[in-house]
């Protein structure tokens, strides 16, 4: 992709999302929700088109070519997986229905049979409700403690006190790499060395940094990472695992039925080699290639181009918002060339609801999420009942954080005049 002195990243790719282009209420569509989830490109609609009208099968053991095809195609979107996160092995790649079920993959097949009572789980009080609530049955069930760095003055995951939590009784430190609420970004290669000189494992949610940034699971040393596909440009219902090959290798089936098995006799079975035995039944296949292409659409814009444009239209966001002087902001201020943080705001306005302001900016064909975010242990530590939140993608403008703006700036006036 080519840029030009007079051409924005997003300029080159909004005509690939016909989502985009529509009017809501009236307006055109402002699409600021992208940490909830993200639009598709046409290439990847289309490749999911292409699998259900040209080659639909079961993947594995066919013997027509409809089955190869597809089988062909499904394998080959994993390994584009595995080269993108810059895994040692395809075998470390295991698809799953989202980050969530992956996160109670490991909970059930690792937690389960490997904690013992008195065993500490290290969290944060900024994980969203999948990283905390698995932990939660497992602590339940085995005995394990957990406990929850808290956060800076700053709003950004306490390191030092990380420091002084983990010990010898710690087995697993969770953490969330890119806060969807605060927007910080957490030293994970830093906390993932502590935790291993410790004896620990880590697990790192990606979910809202695969999308956004270059991942590399053989630097940052993470034991597991989970992602969503459809915060990355792929659909719903397809996220994946990846996990060291010698850990996956040790963790007996979470799930059991077809496809996972080598042999079945009516007293016992054996499993297959990995990474299939944690994938039992039919998969979702068509949005699996679509993953596939979805990665293939990220690579070829450049997972550094679209960081760098990010920052820059986070620089700008923020300064915005700034002129607004009813908002609170959480999380850390990016610096001046929008680094240090994700390209998204969390706020409140005084005296205004959440909800109350999403609706009213959803009638200008803005479109932001309000709400507890799935981290409501956080809101509770702020203090805060709910956030408003705007989150950027790629394809997004400037001229568009003009348009929310002035939209927002316009509702917080019109409360302002109800209240006089």
């Amino acid at each position: 992709m080519t840029f030009t002195s007079t051409k924005t990243l997003a300029d080159l790719v909004r005509a690939d999302f016909p989502i985009l282009h529509q009017e809501v209420n009236g307006k055109p569509l402002v699409y600021l929700d992208n940490a909830a989830t993200s639009q598709k490109p046409l290439s990847v609609l289309n490749t999911l088109r292409d699998y259900y009208e040209k080659y639909n099968a079961n993947v594995h053991r066919g013997a027509h070519i409809l089955s190869a095809q597809a089988t062909d195609a499904y394998e080959g979107a994993r390994d584009k997986v595995a080269k993108f996160i810059n895994a040692a092995s395809r075998q470390e790649i295991v698809y799953t229905r989202n980050a969530s079920e992956a996160i109670n993959l490991v909970a059930y097949s690792w937690g389960m049979n490997n904690l013992q009572p008195g065993d500490e789980i290290i969290l944060s009080v900024m994980e969203h409700h999948s990283n905390i609530v698995p932990w939660q049955f497992v602590a339940q069930k085995t005995g394990a403690v957990l406990k929850f760095v808290e956060l800076t003055p700053e709003q950004t995951f306490d390191f030092e006190q990380f420091k002084t939590l983990i010990s010898a009784k710690t087995k697993l430190v969770s953490v969330v790499h890119v806060s969807n609420t605060l927007g910080c970004i957490n030293p994970v290669k830093e906390i993932a060395a502590i935790a291993h000189r410790y004896g620990a494992k880590f697990l790192m949610d990606a979910c809202q940094s695969v999308p956004h940034m270059h991942i590399d699971v053989q630097d940052i040393d993470c034991d597991w990472l989970v992602a969503s596909g459809h915060k990355m440009c792929a659909p719903t219902g397809i996220g994946f695992l990846y996990g060291k090959l010698e850990l996956l290798e040790s963790m007996p089936p979470f799930f059991g039925g077809g496809e996972m098995i080598a042999e079945v006799y009516l007293d016992h079975s054996t499993y297959a080699e990995l990474p299939h035995k944690f994938e039992a039944g039919t998969p979702a296949i068509g949005e699996a290639i679509a993953l596939g292409a979805a990665v293939d659409y990220l690579t070829n814009i450049g997972m550094d181009k679209i960081h760098t444009y990010e920052a820059e239209l986070t620089a700008y966001l923020f300064q915005q918002l700034a002129q607004i002087p009813q908002i609170q902001i959480y999380g850390p201020k990016p610096d001046a060339k929008g680094e240090g943080r994700a390209a998204l705001a969390s706020f409140t306005v005084t005296d205004i609801h959440a909800n109350d302001l999403s609706t009213l900016l959803d009638q200008e064909g803005v479109a932001i999420r309000s709400g507890h975010h799935c981290t409501q242990p956080l809101h509770r530590y702020l203090n805060v009942a709910g956030t408003a939140r705007a989150s950027l993608y790629f394809y997004n403008t400037r001229e568009e954080i003009d348009i929310f703006i002035k939209a927002l700036k316009e509702t917080i006036d019109f409360f302002a005049g109800i209240f006089a």
